[in-house]
């Protein structure tokens, strides 16, 4: 089969199209024909050597995938071959063929492509188990998602607007603030030109956050606590501008706060098969009755890999970066 291989850490380049013997679903398992996969964060960490996969794991990027069931793995009923499914995978999704665990694979929503589909269940997971499972976010509390034009970003803007809560966003451009709040944000504000804290805190007469989900950390983290509202709940997915900081934790006593953080990959099967369990029932109904739409800011066939890195390293893209796989011949 065909697929994108890591030859050593480094810049895009270091990505190359090789060839390996197709993968076998192990126990529990299902071997997915490769449409389409999603490209994320988490694949540019793993190409600079930052990010290892976890033990057993393949060592190829790629952590979801669309396609059609090819195989099924010992002990699985829940599936059966030729079924259209978009999955969680453990790595290997660049590539013609992976394997992946049945309970991480959800079906392809009515109306969807495999492109549209290939960019789910990343930003689904991430988002359903730490906004909605982990922070509490309820109808009508107030979720505030920096970041907003990322595919996380916009996965939750409209995940959160359907489930009726009122969300703001942050992102860096007039056009992607235009972008969140064609999507459902009440008000994006852009960090280059406005302080959040102070916007916000206008736009909710002092009131503040329920709950932020940020992925940038830094001098963001004492920024979001101000932004809290009380008893509110803040959560980081990532520290892209640095894990350590100095906390003033009198706000976070004051304010009854709690400050929260989690990682997806390394979770385990279990855990991750209760995510899809929830989303097929809580988010699954709204993706077909068009409350979410699939914002794709580019396609790349899977040669085009380092590209498609290119442009997530830019953060020019609004949405998610997608590859396109090639059907085996």
């Amino acid at each position: 089969m065909q697929c994108v291989e890591i030859a050593e850490p480094g810049d895009p380049e270091v990505l190359r199209l090789a060839e390996r013997e197709r993968p076998a679903p192990g126990p529990g398992e299902v071997l997915i024909a490769v449409a389409a996969a999603g490209v994320n964060r988490p694949d540019i960490m793993q190409r600079r050597g930052l990010y290892p996969p976890p033990p057993g794991a393949s060592d190829l990027p790629g952590l979801e995938v669309a396609g059609r069931i090819e195989a099924l793995g010992e002990g699985v009923s829940s599936w059966r071959v030729g079924d259209a499914v978009c999955a969680l995978t453990n790595g290997g999704g660049y590539a013609q063929f992976v394997s992946a665990p049945a309970a991480q694979c959800l079906p392809v929503p009515a109306g969807w492509s495999f492109e549209d589909a290939a960019g789910l269940p990343e930003t689904c997971f991430t988002v359903w188990t730490n906004v909605f499972d982990r922070a509490g976010l309820r109808a009508g509390e107030r979720l505030l998602v920096h970041g907003g034009s990322s595919g996380i970003g916009v996965t939750a803007i409209q995940m959160a607007a359907a489930l009726g809560a009122e969300v703001y966003a942050t992102a860096g451009s007039t056009e992607k603030c235009a972008a969140c709040e064609r999507l459902g944000a009440r008000r994006a504000v852009n960090y280059r030109e406005e302080d959040f804290v102070e916007v916000l805190k206008e736009a909710t007469e002092g009131a503040g956050m329920d709950v932020i989900l940020d992925m940038v950390g830094g001098d963001y983290v004492n920024r979001n606590i101000a932004l809290a509202a009380v008893e509110g709940r803040i959560v980081n997915i990532a520290f892209q501008q640095g894990f350590e900081v100095t906390v003033n934790f009198v706000p976070v006593l004051m304010k009854r706060l709690s400050l929260m953080a989690s990682t997806l990959r390394p979770q385990s099967t279990a855990a991750k098969g209760a995510m899809a369990a929830a989303l097929r029932e809580q988010v699954w109904p709204l993706l077909e009755a068009g409350y979410f739409r699939p914002v794709v800011a580019a396609r790349y066939p899977l040669a085009e890999a380092a590209e498609a890195h290119r442009l997530m390293e830019s953060s020019r893209h609004i949405g998610k970066i997608i590859l396109q796989v090639p059907a085996a011949a």
